[in-house]
């Protein structure tokens, strides 16, 4: 009789564990093929594929943090990095905040990041240009 209830058990549990392995494999196809989706419909950026770095798209990391979207990879980021730390240590797992959220808030602050990165870059090359090439020559006694 106990190998019977034995075997009942082993039988329920696989069929249990095959669904949820099942179900996390529907679900990961799915998001990989919204991702391809997403890719093919142009809305990577020019942070070269950063939704996939970070694994948040731009809209929902400025939804994050409560900010405006960056326009023509222009963005308040002194707004940013003030909502940034204002969320990041409200969510202080060692006050009793949610280590999830601080880690969501982290990777929202770093996909606004990425977005707005090549345009600083740029503006600083060109600042570099105008400026002229002033290397520190060091002589040596």
């Amino acid at each position: 009789m106990a190998y019977r209830v034995i075997t009942q058990v082993v039988l329920i549990g696989s069929r249990v564990l095959g669904r949820a392995f099942s179900e996390a494999y529907k679900q990961a196809s799915a998001s990989s093929q919204y991702q391809r989706a997403q890719a093919k419909a142009g809305n990577t950026n020019a942070s070269g594929g950063a939704a996939a770095k970070t694994g948040m798209t731009l809209d929902e990391a400025c939804k994050i943090l409560n900010v405006k979207p960056p326009k023509d990879g222009k963005a308040d980021m002194e707004d940013v990095m003030a909502r940034f730390k204002k969320l990041f240590d409200t969510n202080d797992p060692t006050k009793g905040g949610s280590f999830y959220l601080q880690s969501k808030i982290l990777r929202a602050r770093e996909r606004i990041e990425a977005e707005v990165k090549p345009t600083i870059e740029k503006a600083e090359q060109e600042a570099e240009i105008k400026s002229g090439f002033n290397p520190k020559i060091y002589k040596d006694r």
